[in-house]
């Protein structure tokens, strides 16, 4: 099967600097071929011959991984379509352990045949590998779980929904934003169905139909006198659900002194309107004075904080080295753990790790090593307590099993550590974001993920975001703009003083995480309340420095 590279979702004007560069892998395919479905019964006996093979060549171990990888992209610019297309790559990706050391292979042409062949190369990759391996893979423990199957739980999947519905929806939230006094505006929907069949030698074989999805948009409005132009990004969180996501109740809508946000479902037309006008009073916003301030970080905004420095510095590969690609290493080296009491944050400050929470994007039933997945502390009462680990990884940090996070993008990619979905506890004592709001004398109110950077070892960083509002005395007095604060890790999260409830937990993430080389990208979701960090630095990124 050609692997199609790359395709990038561009438009004209200043919206389209905005547009993300989204990585896609297959071929185009009519529509109706993305609905259909492989018997797992076809899949398992592809798999029977991939490990009969393995094992007659020599492996210990194999794993084998039948993957169909269904994308969609609906893309339009003002009042125009500029895009719809449908992807699919599908084939087999052979994993083996054989004398004591990793081997991999793959194909697209599935074939008895070719599928034995594509064994017997892993196993003598393996073996070639095994000259220069100075110590045999340490693989933990794992029980085969026979045929097993799991779905993402979704009402309606957003294949079926005809083209023309999502057009018009998206056309529809381009005319409300360009009459709502918009310059430009792109809208995006991206669908994704992962249809993945694992089986292994331990003796499971596993059938999962994973689905996330992720309407989003590009709003720009330039000032006409002065050419200078803001942008504001909708806030909508890309998810694990299918297309009822857009489809937004009453109890899915907090409203805010910044106007609405969405938890568990999301109304796009009504974000590009209130955007619209939000986008035109950034205009008009005063810019920053530098200082310390107490920020009042939404859901919106503190997911990317947590995953850049929470969810990537507790992956245990980055911790040991063994991979730096896209994000450096880790501070939190493991004499830090084995202290047993490295302040990470303050005791408000509870994160875990949980491969299972619904909705999430990476909420799958059974990792890419066949582990059953679940949930665990990472930080507890601002200790760190724990990292995140694969099967070959375990036993350095003393686990008898794996934390069932380990991933592939596709068939073709090697499974490898990947991040689970790090989220932050909400608070237990009733808060809501006004009590956050009231209490502080001197800040600022941050919704919606920017422009971020943070150094190698996921330390000192600096953060924007899409909304500022002033907090004096208690009360939001206006919007601000050129807002970025710095810290470090340890610093920040020991400056958290306060989180909301779980009426106010909500769930953002990101669709392309990269890591590894060759790059992969992964899915992933954070969790949080709205919270408060104390006296927090400030920067204006209008101004210049000297």
């Amino acid at each position: 099967m050609k692997r199609r590279n790359f395709i990038y979702l561009t438009g004209v004007g200043a919206a389209a600097a905005m547009l993300p560069a989204i990585p896609v892998w297959g071929n185009e395919i009519p529509l109706e071929q993305s609905l259909e479905y492989i018997d797992p019964a076809a899949k398992k006996l592809l798999s029977d011959v991939a490990l009969n093979a393995a094992r007659s060549k020599g492996a210990t171990y194999t794993d084998v991984r039948v993957g169909r990888y269904l994308n969609q992209f609906v893309v339009t610019r003002e009042d125009k379509v500029q895009n719809i297309v449908n992807t699919e790559s599908y084939g087999v990706g052979i994993r083996v352990i054989a004398n004591g050391c990793w081997g991999f292979a793959a194909t697209d042409q599935m074939d008895k045949d070719s599928i034995a062949k594509a064994a017997e190369l892993a196993v003598a990759i393996a073996k070639e590998n095994a000259r220069l391996q100075i110590e045999p893979v340490q693989l933990a423990p794992q029980k085969g779980y026979g045929e097993v199957t799991w779905k993402t739980p979704i009402e309606k999947s957003a294949f079926e929904v005809p083209i023309k519905e999502k057009v018009d929806l998206l056309l529809s939230v381009n005319d409300a934003a360009m009459k709502g006094g918009a310059d430009y505006i792109n809208s995006i929907l991206f669908m994704v169905n992962e249809q993945k069949y694992f089986a292994s030698s331990d003796g499971s074989y596993i059938d999962q139909d994973v689905h996330r999805i992720w309407p989003t948009f590009f709003i720009t409005k330039i000032n006409k006198e002065t050419g200078k132009f803001e942008t504001r990004n909708a806030l909508s969180a890309p998810t694990g659900k299918g297309y009822e996501y857009l489809n937004a109740r009453p109890e899915d809508k907090i409203k805010t002194a910044s106007g609405t946000l969405y938890k568990g479902r999301y109304d796009m037309l009504e974000d590009a309107k209130q955007a619209a006008t939000q986008v035109g009073e950034k205009l008009k916003a005063k810019s920053v004075e530098p200082g310390k301030y107490d920020l009042v970080l939404d859901p919106s905004h503190l997911w990317l904080t947590i995953h850049e420095s929470c969810g990537h510095p507790t992956e245990l590969d980055r911790v040991l080295g063994y991979e730096a690609n896209f994000a450096g290493t880790s501070f939190l080296t493991l004499d830090k753990w084995q202290s047993k009491n490295f302040k990470y944050g303050s005791k408000e400050v509870n994160i875990t790790a949980d491969k299972t929470e619904p909705g999430s994007l990476g909420a799958v039933g059974y990792d890419d090593e066949g582990v059953k997945c679940g949930k665990w502390d990472v930080i507890k009462d601002g200790v760190l307590v724990n990292y995140q680990a694969i099967r070959d990884q375990a036993h350095i940090v003393g686990l008898d099993h794996s934390q069932g996070c380990c991933y592939a993008d596709n068939w073709s990619s090697v499974q490898f550590q990947r991040m689970a979905n790090i989220s932050l506890q909400p608070g237990k004592k009733p808060l809501s974001i006004a009590d956050q709001i009231k209490n502080v004398e001197k800040g600022i109110y941050i919704v919606g993920e920017g422009s971020f950077s943070i150094d190698q070892q996921r330390y000192n960083f600096q953060f924007g975001g899409q909304l500022f509002y002033e907090i004096k005395a208690g009360k939001i007095v206006g919007m601000l703009k050129d807002v970025a604060y710095q810290a470090n890790t340890q610093e920040f999260w020991n400056s958290c003083s306060a989180i909301c409830d779980q009426r106010d937990y909500r769930l953002g993430g990101s669709f392309f995480d990269g890591k590894g080389q060759p790059m992969q990208t992964s899915a992933v979701s954070h969790g949080s309340a709205t919270a408060r960090f104390n006296g927090v630095n400030v920067i204006n990124t209008a101004r210049k420095i000297g």
